[in-house]
C-alpha cells in the first residue's frame, strides 16, 4: 500500500509539474530561438523571432520555417496569446513595456559572454518550460562538443583574427574569444586596438597579418558592400604568409546550442591549418 500510495505521490508530481509548464511560448531574441527549439516541445512554441528564418545568418533556419515568427510588435505577441515571452535587452523595449502593462509573463535574458553563463540560460529556458531534462542533454552534448574540440597536449595556441564583413572582429572577454582559446587559437585583436566588438582597418591586417584569418562566408548571391572586404585582392596576396579559414558569421553572436557547431568549425579549421590530423 505504502508503495502504491507512493506512486501516486510521483504521478500527481509529474502531472502537476506538466500542467504548471507554459503551453505557449514566444523568443523575441535569435539566440533565445535557438535554446527553445532545442529544449522546448514544438507544439509549446507559439512564435519565434524574424530572425530565426534568415538562412544566412540563423543556425536554425529550416525548423523556423515550420513555426511561427513575429516582427516583434506587442499587436503581434498578444494575439498569439501567449503565456510565456523571451526576451532580451536588445529586444524592442516598446514591446516589452506593452507586454509588462497587460500583465503578460516575460522573462529578460542577458547575452553571455563566457561559456558558463551560456550554459546557465540553457537550464534557465529549459526549467521555465518544464523541460529541465532536455536542458541538462544539450549542455551534455555542447561539453562533450568542447572537449572533442580540445587541442593536443602540447600544442601552440595560433594566432589568430576573426574578420567579417567589414572587418567586424571580437576582442578579449568575448564569447567567441573564450571559443577560440578552448579550440586552440589566441584571439590577438587587441594587436589592432580592438577591445570588445569593432571593424579592423583591412590596411593593418595587412601590414600585421595574424597566422590565420578566420573569415566570414562571401555570400556570391547577394553581394553587399561591407561583403567586398572578405574578397580584396590584398587578402589572397597575403595567403603564403596567412592562412585563412571559413568562420560563417552565424556562428560569431549566439552561445547554447550553436557551441556545439562553433567547437566543430573551430577545430577543422585548426587542423586544417595546422595539419594537425584529424
Amino acid at each position: 500500500m505504502r508503495a502504491i500510495a507512493a506512486l501516486c505521490c510521483v504521478s500527481l508530481l509529474v502531472s502537476t509539474s506538466a500542467e504548471a509548464a507554459p503551453r505557449r511560448v514566444i523568443s523575441l531574441n535569435p539566440c533565445l530561438d535557438v535554446i527553445l527549439v532545442n529544449v522546448a516541445d514544438h507544439e509549446q512554441i507559439a512564435a519565434l523571432s524574424h530572425y530565426a528564418r534568415d538562412k544566412d545568418t540563423s543556425t536554425i533556419a529550416d525548423i523556423a520555417a515550420t513555426l511561427p515568427i513575429t516582427q516583434e510588435s506587442a499587436e503581434e505577441v498578444m494575439a498569439l496569446e501567449p503565456d510565456l515571452v523571451l526576451t532580451s535587452r536588445h529586444s524592442d523595449l516598446a514591446t516589452r513595456n506593452a507586454l509588462g502593462r497587460l500583465k503578460i509573463r516575460t522573462e529578460l535574458f542577458t547575452e553571455p559572454q563566457n561559456v558558463p553563463e551560456s550554459l546557465e540560460g540553457i537550464r534557465r529556458v529549459a526549467a521555465l518550460v518544464g523541460q529541465e531534462a532536455r536542458g541538462e542533454e544539450v549542455i551534455a552534448r555542447i561539453e562533450a562538443a568542447l572537449i572533442a574540440a580540445t587541442p593536443p597536449v602540447g600544442a601552440k595556441p595560433i594566432p589568430a583574427l576573426i574578420f567579417q564583413s567589414n572587418g567586424f572582429t571580437s576582442g578579449r572577454g568575448t564569447l567567441i574569444d573564450e571559443m577560440m582559446t578552448r579550440t586552440g587559437f589566441m584571439n590577438i585583436a587587441d594587436r589592432y586596438g580592438i577591445k570588445w566588438w569593432a571593424n579592423v582597418p583591412l590596411e593593418l591586417v595587412i601590414a600585421d597579418p595574424p597566422a590565420v584569418l578566420l573569415a566570414g562566408e562571401f555570400r556570391a548571391s547577394v553581394p553587399t558592400w561591407a561583403d567586398r572586404v572578405l574578397r580584396h585582392p590584398a587578402l589572397r596576396a597575403m595567403e603564403p604568409k596567412m592562412k585563412r579559414a571559413v568562420f560563417p558569421d552565424r556562428l560569431l553572436f549566439c552561445g547554447g546550442p550553436v557551441l556545439i557547431k562553433s567547437a566543430q568549425v573551430l577545430m577543422q579549421a585548426r587542423q586544417a591549418v595546422s595539419g594537425e590530423m584529424p
